[in-house]
């Protein structure tokens, strides 16, 4: 009689493990497990090695890396997340383990854990910082908008844009909640910065990025770790329109301004065009007004100063005057200087270089006579031969010093003319003298009935004075004769 252990199959290690999978998997196809992360690793492959633990049990979890890439968010230890996956066996350790597809945190109070714990992060990091916050642009010539293409949002910003100021917008359309959305977002943002202007799209000025209301579970795209950084390495200024007024995601707080709601971050990109046109208004009434006082001003002042100048005909008689004095103290300086030249080169008496050749040969008959061991008549005939070249170079010594004096005596003589009075008549100005060849020039100086003489460029003419007044003057004109040299050529006249 057979026992009863004879009756059971006997299985390897092998084929009651795999006996236990089959069952495992069979009975527990897809499950969700809500447990506490502890252990967390992530291999070199790439696939997530974790546990979840309650206060009773532990399970292992494996995420392969192919789903790491779908997952929501990174579990990390103290973590209270709820997984969804296989339910499996390991033969190699004979455990039991969850394959892990998908993962979110347990709860609200989980989700504020983990926010809290990025805040303060990424405060550490100085990514908050008031002072990385960018100005908004004034009047932005193109906006970029990160949000759904087919919510109310981008509607409510098209129609605010609309309203306020028409501006060139171009729409980067991405998931605004749920799996893959903070991924999305965070590419737009670096797309944007991405644009080069060449390529026939222009860069936006500044970025909106906007997202009705929801849970905090619905706005979490925008607590995502990559999304936070993506915003705050932006060249491009944010505005944060993120649910209601009362909801705050961190992309508030690295963004360079949080508005409310999306229509209002509409209003915060631009002004309103009428007040635009109202303050352009105001501002060219102020210009007008502002000119047409300087101008007033700088007149008034003008007008002051033109009553304190002097008559421009007296301070013209007074410059004519001046220089009609200066025009005969030059005439009297220059014919001076010619006279002391000229007497200077006449006291200066050069022998005619024969007579110093005669010289210097009856100097030479004298020492002869005296006594000398050459030959009298050969010596003679050197020293002629000396004196005869000495002769040459003071004969060209005096035409070179003649030359000069010449030239000096031309340049005088011209630089006379020059001042000459004479010169002037040439431009159709006369001198007035009376019958004692005296120069007249005031009105004072004349007489009624008073003869007086002009000097012209090409003659004189006398004239008799008929009537005088302040600026002109009647003449009676005598007869006229040639020019002709008088004792007063010495003496510079006046012009009027």
């Amino acid at each position: 009689m057979a026992s009863k252990d004879e009756k059971i199959p006997i299985y390897s290690v092998a084929e009651i493990s795999a006996e236990l999978k089959r069952v495992v998997e069979g009975n527990f196809g897809w499950v969700r497990i809500r447990g506490e992360v502890s252990g967390y690793t992530k291999a070199a492959s790439g696939h997530l090695y974790f546990s979840l633990k309650d206060q009773n049990a532990v399970i292992d979890s494996v995420c392969w890396r192919g789903a790491v890439s779908n997952l929501n968010l990174v579990p990390e230890d103290g973590m209270e997340i709820i997984v969804s996956g296989n339910l499996t066996i390991y033969p190699g350790r004979s455990r039991y383990q969850i394959i892990v597809q998908a993962l979110e945190l347990a709860g609200e109070g989980a989700l504020l854990k983990l926010l809290e714990e990025r805040k303060k992060t990424f405060l550490r990091e100085g990514l908050f910082d008031q002072a990385l916050k960018k100005d908004l642009p004034f009047i932005p010539s193109v906006i970029g908008v990160i949000t759904s293409p087919t919510g109310a949002v981008i509607k409510d910003i098209l129609h605010r844009l609309s309203d306020r100021l028409p501006t060139n917008v171009i729409i980067w359309p991405t998931l605004v909640q749920g799996e893959g959305a903070a991924e999305q977002i965070s590419v737009a943002i670096d797309g944007f910065n991405k644009i080069n202007s060449e390529g026939g799209i222009n860069k936006p000025d500044l970025i909106i990025i906007a997202r009705g209301g929801g849970s905090l579970e619905d706005l979490w795209a925008f607590n995502e770790e990559t999304v936070v950084r993506s915003a705050a390495r932006s060249n491009i200024p944010i505005i944060s329109a993120i649910g209601h007024e009362t909801d705050t995601t961190l992309i508030d707080l690295v963004a360079d301004k949080r508005a409310p709601t999306p229509t209002a971050a509409a209003e915060m990109a631009v002004p309103v065009r009428s007040d635009l046109l109202e303050d352009l208004d105001n501002y060219n009434l102020r210009l007008r007004s502002s000119i047409n006082r300087t101008v007033e001003s700088y007149f008034t002042h003008l007008s002051g100063l033109v009553r304190g100048l002097p008559d421009a005909r007296s301070v013209l008689n007074f410059s004519i005057q001046l220089i009609d004095d200066k025009s005969a103290d030059l005439n009297r300086g220059l014919r001076r200087r010619v006279s002391n030249s000229y007497q200077e080169t006449q006291a200066i008496r050069i022998r005619h270089p024969k007579q110093i050749i005669f010289f210097k040969r009856e100097q030479l008959r004298e020492r002869i006579m005296r006594g000398f061991s050459r030959e009298p008549s050969s010596l003679i005939i050197d020293i002629n031969k000396k004196f005869e070249l000495l002769g040459l170079r003071m004969v060209k010594a005096m035409d070179f010093e003649s030359r000069a004096r010449q030239k000096n005596l031309d340049k005088g003589s011209r630089l006379l003319e020059s001042f000459s009075y004479k010169s002037v008549l040439e431009r159709g100005f006369v001198v007035v003298r009376d019958s004692k060849f005296k120069s007249i020039s005031s009105v004072k100086g004349l007489d009624i009935g008073k003869e007086v003489r002009l000097e012209f460029k090409d003659g004189e003419a006398g004239v008799s004075i008929k009537e005088k007044k302040s600026g002109s003057q009647g003449f009676k004109k005598s007869k006229r004769k040639k020019s002709s040299k008088k004792a007063c050529d010495d003496e510079q006249g006046q012009l009027l």
